[in-house]
């Protein structure tokens, strides 16, 4: 090769070498979740505590909160070993004990931390009978040190736009906060399969349900009754200034999705909020009785329904007819069921539809302690066979709308 081709053929070596150093062009793809900014909520878990378990920390967004404040459902959960948590300490030692967790991947936005110890070693998040606590875990959270409120923890954005992760978020675990009761797991009285909705009005009575089989450890189930009295006046409150003193627990009955057991209509990703897309319903104007055209926004549809508590006011008031700040064990619960439908998407503002839509409705207890139990559920029969979870009869019972 002459000296001339040499020269030549090492500068296009060179030229070639130069450009594999080069960065390659990156362009965002069309996929959102790929092209997503986020960062992390971390800290650690401070557990003082004689029981020992697995610690389950969940995140939710803080405008979502999870029952009593709200339904939320959380967002993120992790879990801290029981081994990595406490190691070789001796059991008669209550800590404290500490350990890191992390969330990642976490979008800008607001958020609550909840955390508790599953003592009972039963927690399972893929069902909702198996994904809360009963008595004896050991709840907790991320509390405001100076207001002792649950603390907000934010995942802010920078000046270039950038998430920023929310370092040393402390969250509590303490046996102050154990859990009293097993969740308010329920079946109608007689166990029929449904109710019909009908005029003017049905009840259904609802019985604590003991179930212990398999996975399912709920062996001592209890309805907690309590007027709410929320700013301490000793009088109840009456929120939707309805007449009816508001009143724990809550109960929520809300439409199912066509023929599916049990997801809910609007939301058939099970996510917990409704879907972009959906079910929508015409509105009526309650003062004028105007009908509203569908907006072409899924409805959340839920009936109008509550808990008769007449019986049990006596109960729930002390000598000098003040509320009491104790819930009262009651053996049963009188659900009533109205004729009247609501779209609930704004809970804030819950709109009246003009008719009750067809079809078939789940009932939901929430109790004061953030416990819930909701039919129909995995054990219902036909179900809970395909996940392994036991077959309860009573747990597959629906409102049926004709």
């Amino acid at each position: 090769m002459s000296a001339r081709k040499a020269r030549a053929a090492w500068w296009v070596l060179a030229l070639a070498l130069g450009v594999a150093c080069e960065p390659p062009p990156v362009f965002p793809g069309a996929d959102r979740r790929q092209n997503a900014k986020t960062s992390s909520v971390q800290g650690d878990l401070v557990v003082t505590s004689l029981s020992r378990g697995d610690v389950v920390v969940l995140l939710f967004d803080a405008a979502r909160p999870p029952p009593p404040q709200g339904t939320g459902r959380p967002v993120a959960f992790t879990v801290v070993p029981q081994a990595t948590l406490f190691g070789a300490a001796d059991a008669s030692s209550a800590g404290p004990f500490t350990a890191p967790y992390a969330f990642s991947l976490v979008p800008p936005g607001k958020y609550l931390v909840r955390a508790f110890l599953d003592a009972n070693h039963d927690f399972i998040p893929w069902y909702g009978v198996t994904g809360e606590v009963n008595a004896g875990d050991v709840g907790g959270a991320a509390i405001d040190a100076v207001s002792r409120a649950p603390r907000e923890v934010e995942v802010a954005l920078d000046d270039r736009g950038f998430p920023q992760p929310a370092l040393g978020v402390a969250v509590s675990v303490g046996d102050t906060a154990k859990v009293p009761v097993d969740r308010p797991v329920f079946e109608p009285l007689g166990q029929p399969e449904s109710v019909t909705l009908t005029a003017p009005r049905v009840t259904v009575d609802l019985l604590p349900k003991p179930v212990v089989d398999g996975p399912i450890s709920q062996a001592r189930p209890v309805f907690l009754a309590q007027l709410v009295d929320a700013n301490g006046d000793g009088r109840p409150d009456d929120s939707n200034g309805d007449g009816t003193p508001d009143f724990w627990p809550r109960v929520v009955v809300r439409k199912l999705a066509g023929e599916h057991p049990l997801v809910d209509e609007n939301d058939l990703d099970r996510n917990g909020l409704l879907d972009a897309t959906g079910q929508d319903y015409e509105h009526v104007n309650p003062m004028t009785g105007e009908a509203i055209a569908a907006d072409g926004q899924p409805d959340l549809v839920v009936l109008q329904a509550g808990f008769d508590f007449s019986e049990y006011l006596p109960q729930l008031v002390d000598a000098m007819g003040r509320v009491k700040t104790t819930p009262t064990p009651v053996p049963k619960l009188k659900l009533v069921l109205l004729p009247r439908a609501l779209d609930a998407s704004n809970p804030a503002q819950p709109q009246v539809l003009k008719s009750v839509p067809s079809g078939r409705y789940a009932v939901t207890l929430i109790q004061s302690t953030g416990q819930t139990w909701r039919l129909p559920n995995e054990l219902t029969p036909g179900v809970a066979e395909k996940v392994g979870l036991p077959a309860v009869a009573s747990q597959g019972f629906v409102v049926l709308v004709p």
